[in-house]
């Protein structure tokens, strides 16, 4: 589909600069509509299983059990829960903005499925005699189409905790727009090397410029920034601060119960499938069979392709289940600096590496594979080490030469900063609200004003 040409330094594939989507929009109607059926109970089915193998797979990390009472080996628990949650009541409490508040799970759930038209399955298969390929659509800017889709999104997120009428709800909302913001903008920018090399922005062009070679050997950083701002961008632990239990109650969704509770869920979910399977598109070679299995003829063709498709998605889905089960919580000024702070000057970086190495090589330049991929693990130690340096190390009780008073001017808060003189009131504005790291709360009025006696709460004689 993608005329294909390669370097004079490597056998590196460079897209010509244009995609071929002819084999588009040609498709009969009961066609398009069993694609569409089709996507819909892939990603129904895929958030089904992912629920339950998150169960066992958190539960077999941490040497618990699961679920393993309803079906085979737990295998229903995830059905059931749906079931029992669909059956619930559905309560609106007093005081939302009602025709948000119905509106805003629709919201989150419509573009999470929308994101999955340009998504390449496959390559062309035979499908009842037509021959067609394994994609609902492709556009010439299909990951511009998936950016803007999945942006939407936040949306409902945004509007359920503003109309719900409560405090928490709303900073739970408040939190997941700034980090959507934060992070999308490292996760496009870890976009642009992809499209230097692949010469085309759409989904099935891409696929094809890494027949020679994955995206991901060549782009390391721009995949290790990608991976890192897809668990931001899906608000999944170690990440999921706009829903943090221990400070928000349930964050954006406190209010919401029965089935839009549960569109929530199933829209968290299926964003988590997007992103793992634009991640397999973009780094990993789409559907194309990995090695040793590439080197054995028609092994990534027809409904083979599927196969090594599913087996890269899950894969992600893996990672992000892994990642709850072993990583604590951030605090959400670490989350929110290390995105401004590290993760997006570095991908600035990289993006300039990248396209000069890029006009290097079209003006015909020997050896720039061997600086492209030492380039790329700079990058990618830079992230790590500032990862470890921002995040990972904490300043250690007994590093402290003597103790402070808390009340004292100047002393030392969490992170080792100097606490601000002035005293910090969590109320003053109307919403109760924490303290930032370099501020000491107020004493309340309890305990800053000295106890009366008895003979002094006695009425004068």
């Amino acid at each position: 589909m993608t005329p294909i040409a390669t370097t004079p330094f490597s056998a590196t594939p460079i897209a010509a600069g244009y995609t071929d989507l002819s084999a588009f929009g040609i498709d009969p109607w009961w066609l398009v509509l069993l694609k569409v059926l089709a996507v819909f109970v892939f990603l129904v089915v895929t958030v089904l299983a992912a629920i339950y193998l998150e169960r066992k797979v958190i539960a077999w990390m941490q040497m618990r059990v699961g679920p393993n009472r309803v079906g085979p080996l737990g295998m229903l628990q995830s059905l059931a829960d749906g079931v029992k949650i669909a059956l619930k009541e559905g309560l609106i409490p007093a005081g939302v903005d009602k025709p948000i508040f119905l509106l805003a799970p629709v919201i989150a759930v419509i573009p999470a499925f929308m994101a999955f038209a340009v998504i390449p399955f496959g390559p062309e298969v035979s499908i009842f005699g037509y021959r067609t390929p394994l994609q609902l659509t492709d556009l010439n800017v299909g990951v511009l189409y998936i950016l803007a889709v999945t942006s939407i999104g936040v949306y409902g997120i945004v509007l359920a905790g503003w109309s719900s009428g409560s405090t928490y709800p709303l900073l739970g909302g408040l939190r997941s727009t700034a980090q959507v913001i934060s992070y999308e903008i490292a996760m496009a920018l870890s976009f642009v090397g992809v499209f230097l090399f692949a010469g085309t922005m759409s989904t099935s062009g891409i696929v094809g410029a890494q027949a020679e070679v994955w995206f991901v050997f060549l782009l390391a950083p721009s995949f290790l920034i990608y991976v890192i701002s897809m668990v931001g961008e899906t608000n999944r632990a170690p990440f999921d601060l706009p829903e943090a239990e221990g400070e928000l109650v349930g964050g954006f969704h406190t209010e919401y119960s029965s089935l839009r509770f549960a569109m929530f869920m199933l829209a968290e979910y299926v964003n988590m499938t997007t992103v793992s399977a634009l991640a397999a598109t973009l780094f990993l070679g789409g559907w194309q069979a990995p090695l040793p299995f590439s080197l054995i003829d028609g092994a990534d063709s027809g409904w083979w392709a599927l196969l090594w498709f599913v087996i890269k998605v899950w894969g992600f889905m893996f990672l992000f289940i892994w990642l709850r089960a072993t990583l604590p919580r951030l605090r959400y000024d670490q989350f929110m600096g290390f995105g401004w702070k590290v993760l997006i000057p570095v991908s600035l970086a990289w993006v300039m590496a990248v396209a000069s190495i890029r006009a290097f090589s079209n003006a015909g330049y020997d050896g720039l594979t061997i600086a492209l991929v030492t380039a790329g693990v700079i990058a990618a130690a830079v992230i790590v080490v500032a990862l470890r340096t921002r995040i990972g190390t904490r300043p250690h009780r007994g590093d402290a030469a003597a103790p402070r008073s808390a009340g004292s001017a100047g002393s030392a808060g969490p992170s080792g900063d100097a606490l601000d003189p002035a005293p910090f009131n969590p109320v003053a504005g109307g919403f109760p609200a924490p303290p930032l790291p370099h501020q000491r709360a107020a004493l309340s009025r309890r305990t800053a004003t000295p106890q009366r006696t008895a003979s002094e709460e006695a009425p004068n004689a």
